[in-house]
Formats: C-alpha cells, sequence, structure tokens
C-alpha cells in the first residue's frame, strides 16, 4: 500500500509536469495530428500527372488511334510532341517528360500486314519506381489496343489469355487504406519514444532530479512511474489518431478492436523502453531528442514501410525481426484490412513482447547503475 501511495504521487507528477506546459501540450497534441494529415497526403503511392513526350514517325491511323488512347488515360495530363530525336534526350535530361514513347516510321504498315510493330518507350531512370509504373500503365493501354485489332482482323481475343485480376483486401488500390493505418504506427512509436525519453533528462535539467534521489522511491519505482504515464499518453494519442484514419479518411476497420488494444500495448511498452534507455544516459533534453531520432531513422529503414523487406540483403533480413514497428506494421494493417485471427496477431506480438522486457531491463539496469 506504501508502494502504492509513493507510486501514486510520482505518477500524478508526471502528468502534471506534462500537461501544465502549454508548449508541452501543443507538442503532444497537434503535431502528430498535423503529420497525419499532411503526410497520408504527401506519401502517395500513386503516380498520377505523368508528363509524356511523344515522337510519332508514323502518320497512319494506327498510330493515331494509339496516341489518343494515351492521351484519354487519367494518368497523363501533359502529352506534347517531340519533333526530332534531339528533342527526345533533352525532355528526359530536363525532366520534362517521365518517358517518351517512339513509334517508327513503318508502324501503321507493319500492322496492317499483320506484323508485330515494335513501339519503343523511353524511361527515365532516376526515377525507377514512377517510371516502372508508367511502363506498366503504357503496357496496359497497348495490351488493350492490341485485342481491339485482333478482333478487327477477326480474330476473336477470346481465343488468347485472358487475365483477370482482384485485389483481396484492397479492391480498388486505395493507396490511403495502406499509407494510413502505417502512419498511426510510426506517429505512436515517435510519440512513445519522445515522452519518455526526455522525463528523466528534463528531472536533470529541471534541478528535480536529486529530489527524487533523496525521496523514499525506489530505481525501480521511479521507472514505472515515468513509463505508467507515458503508456497513457501514447495509448490515448494512438486512440485519436485511429479515430481519425476512420472517420476523416474512412480506412476500413475490420478486425478486432480488443487484438490492435492489446498488440498496440506492447507495441508502446517496447518503445517506451528504448526511450527510457535514452533518457537514462542523457543529460539534458536535448541530447534525449538526438538520441530518439537516431533510433527512429535506421528503424524506418528496417521497418519494411519504404522498401520490402524481402528485397533487402539476405544477411539483413533477420536484424527486421527486432525492430518492434516491423512486426507492428503486419499487425495494425492486418486488423484494419483484412481481420487476421488472434494466432496471426500472436506470431507478431510475442517477438515485439521479448523486445520490450529486453528494453525496459536494459533501461532500468542503466539507470541503477547511473544511479550509482
Amino acid at each position: 500500500m506504501t508502494v502504492w501511495i509513493r507510486l501514486k504521487a510520482l505518477i500524478i507528477k508526471e502528468f502534471i509536469t506534462v500537461w501544465r506546459n502549454k508548449k508541452s501540450r501543443i507538442m503532444l497534441i497537434a503535431p502528430p495530428l498535423i503529420q497525419l494529415i499532411v503526410l497520408s497526403q504527401a506519401i502517395t503511392l500513386d503516380v498520377t500527372d505523368i508528363s509524356l513526350g511523344v515522337r510519332n514517325m508514323d502518320g497512319g491511323w494506327y498510330s493515331h488511334e494509339l496516341i489518343q488512347r494515351i492521351k484519354g488515360a487519367p494518368y497523363f495530363t501533359k502529352v506534347f510532341e517531340c519533333s526530332h530525336h534531339e528533342e527526345i534526350r533533352s525532355s528526359i535530361n530536363n525532366q520534362k517528360a517521365l518517358a517518351v514513347i517512339h513509334i517508327q516510321s513503318n508502324f501503321s504498315r507493319l500492322i496492317s500486314k499483320g506484323k508485330p510493330a515494335p513501339v519503343q518507350i523511353i524511361l527515365d531512370g532516376r526515377k525507377s519506381n514512377a517510371s516502372q509504373i508508367v511502363a506498366g500503365y503504357l503496357g496496359t493501354i497497348v495490351t488493350t489496343f492490341n485485342k481491339e485489332i485482333l478482333r478487327m482482323k477477326g480474330v476473336h481475343p477470346e481465343t488468347l489469355i485472358d487475365i483477370q485480376s482482384r485485389t483481396f483486401f484492397n479492391p480498388n488500390l486505395e493507396y490511403i487504406y495502406y499509407t494510413v493505418p502505417s502512419l498511426v504506427a510510426m506517429l505512436s512509436m515517435l510519440l512513445a519514444l519522445t515522452v519518455t525519453a526526455m522525463s528523466v533528462s528534463r528531472e536533470r535539467e529541471n534541478g528535480t532530479f536529486d529530489q527524487l534521489l533523496v525521496s523514499p522511491l525506489q530505481p525501480w519505482e521511479i521507472l514505472l512511474g515515468k513509463t505508467i504515464p507515458a503508456m497513457v499518453i501514447s495509448v490515448a494519442e494512438s486512440t485519436l489518431l485511429m479515430g481519425i484514419a476512420l472517420i476523416l479518411f474512412k480506412v476500413p476497420f475490420v478486425g478486432s478492436l480488443l487484438l490492435l488494444y492489446i498488440s498496440m500495448f506492447i507495441f508502446l511498452l517496447a518503445n517506451v523502453g528504448v526511450g527510457l534507455f535514452i533518457s537514462s544516459i542523457s543529460y539534458t533534453q536535448q541530447q534525449s531528442l538526438l538520441g530518439a531520432f537516431i533510433f527512429i531513422l535506421p528503424t524506418m529503414l528496417l521497418s519494411g514501410y519504404a522498401t520490402p523487406i524481402e528485397n533487402m540483403p539476405t544477411w539483413l533480413q533477420p536484424v527486421t525481426t527486432f525492430v518492434p514497428i516491423t512486426h507492428f506494421f503486419i499487425i495494425i494493417k492486418g486488423i484494419f484490412l483484412k481481420d487476421i485471427s488472434a494466432f496471426d496477431v500472436w506470431k507478431d506480438t510475442w517477438p515485439m513482447l521479448l523486445i520490450a522486457m529486453c528494453t525496459l531491463s536494459a533501461a532500468g539496469w542503466m539507470f541503477k547503475r547511473r544511479l550509482e
């Protein structure tokens, strides 16, 4: 009972310290909300408003029809003619066009004779991902055009292989369904890290850390008193971010809210342990923030958000299992979009639980060592 009274006093003191400062209140609420709204629009996997150059050396109907179909596609907002070959090079070099389609002078003649008619697509390799997507757009248009040419010539496309694709969990390929849950995870991690990373160092800067040392509180009680407010704030902020994802961005939620909160609690606990470890070795809040961002950068690169883990070198892939957000990305997207089972959630929750135990133990060991 005495332990709980001491712990309760420290927890209330932590909440008051965070909330009484107007700048702290604004920092806790405003930046995550602004980042979620802005980044969800900025981080897009779609390629639109494409500028395309066309070098058409053929005056026949087939080349004209193909170009008109490209111009009518919603992806290409600017399609301009290249009068000579040098203009093709300059359009790519000066980033005037992301791609240039080159049609030879015998294009229509070859098609009318039933022979293959090559079309050259020149892409800007400096934007490799966007270029591949543009090549896919153009390939789809050309494939549809080929089928209609065959139909015009009396060859039924039904006799050919007809690929029909279906997309599970995100039928319309809405990029925001992918990015917003991931942003909720990232911003929750950032908040949990920064709140805890500054907790002990703030005491040192304000000169109140010595008062904690002479108080009846044990080192583990101090750490627990720092952990509980950070967890409450992080869970509350994560709930607010999820509410915005559901209400403002209309992201579908088909899974279990209970499973999401259990896994989120363990995920935040792992990050709070990292934040407390950083805070215990830092003397100032500036050092704590720097340490938090040093941790965040490699974490985001290894998380699988920007690039698939499967594309990373074989020796690097096992390292990603030690990154908590790698597992939480799978859970939050799976619960939001797929309604994954409790067993699937557990497969990615127990590694986060082990990470949390390790980070909190390391934070406690370092904190006790610094006290001694």
